[in-house]
């Protein structure tokens, strides 16, 4: 049957009891630690060679549905009660409210290193030391906002004009295109500074701290940011039905992004496991 992934500011209080202790857990036992490493791996830009699979790419969405069910499925394991909350950031806009409050991912960073001291994941409990890290800290860093240079989270509207477009994807399939749902949700735009950071990609500016680089997912919110990335492809799905994962296969021979990316039909690294597969979760979870 069919489990249900909640908003996070519906949780009750014991559900958010239970869903931190079941991540204390798989932290300890080192688990968590290779998610990190994974999303580090497997973070590859345009300008580098290669397939990229995570980031920058069709496939961004099914890799990280995929990516939060193998975290949902360790959680399961340790409280088969546990699902993965998601994190609407176009209703939920406040620093001072769910998802930063103590009993649950705890507040924003203090000033000067930006380190969280709040909440179960502060550094001070000794439950959550950053091992796996592309910077010297090993504390848990945010800053919600950005104090020096603040910026606002996304908006309904700048939501709605991601979900509005029918097409999934279009050539070149990376980070310039300025068509198609997949880079509107996904976030890179033209410009520089905030002009250029779209829904996605502006949440992870705006919680900041570790959330700012390929070693995200050592801050928990990642994982609530990345719930509700995939709600909106689970409702864009629903309201394009007609339309589909793009490209359906390779570009043609002589295309720069010619095995640089994932056809519907082909393998998604590093699982065993296509796009095509991963459109249809309905067997696996809803949202409420």
């Amino acid at each position: 049957m069919a489990y249900t992934r909640k908003d996070v500011t519906t949780l009750t209080a014991a559900e958010r009891a239970r869903f931190v202790k079941a991540l204390l857990e798989i932290k300890r036992r080192g688990q968590y630690d290779e998610f990190v490493r994974m999303h580090i791996d497997f973070y590859v830009s345009d300008g580098e060679d290669g397939l990229r699979t995570a980031h920058m790419a069709p496939s961004f969405l099914p890799w990280h549905r995929r990516f939060l069910l193998d975290l949902e499925r360790a959680l399961r394991k340790v409280d088969d009660s546990v699902t993965v909350p998601y994190w609407d950031w176009t209703r939920a806009r406040s620093a001072k409210s769910a998802p930063w409050t103590a009993d649950l991912l705890g507040g924003n960073g203090r000033p000067g290193d930006r380190q969280v001291t709040t909440g179960p994941f502060a550094h001070a409990t000794g439950n959550w030391t950053l091992r796996e890290n592309i910077t010297d800290e090993d504390f848990l860093t945010r800053d919600l906002g950005r104090a020096r240079d603040p910026i606002e989270l996304p908006t309904k509207d700048e939501l709605e004009w991601a979900m509005s477009d029918p097409v999934y994807d279009t050539s070149p399939w990376d980070s310039t295109v300025t068509k198609g749902f997949r880079n509107k949700l996904e976030g890179w735009g033209t410009g520089r500074g905030s002009v250029s950071w779209r829904n996605h990609n502006r949440v992870h500016r705006w919680v900041g701290g570790v959330m700012l680089g390929g070693a995200s997912v050592n801050d928990p919110v990642f994982w609530l940011h990345h719930a509700f990335v995939d709600l909106c492809w689970y409702r864009w799905q629903k309201r394009h039905a007609q339309h589909r994962y793009l490209p359906a296969r390779q570009p043609e021979l002589g295309d720069r992004q010619r095995g640089r990316v994932v056809a519907r039909t082909e393998q998604l690294p590093p699982w065993d496991v296509t796009p095509d597969q991963l459109e249809d979760v309905s067997a696996i979870y809803r949202y409420a």
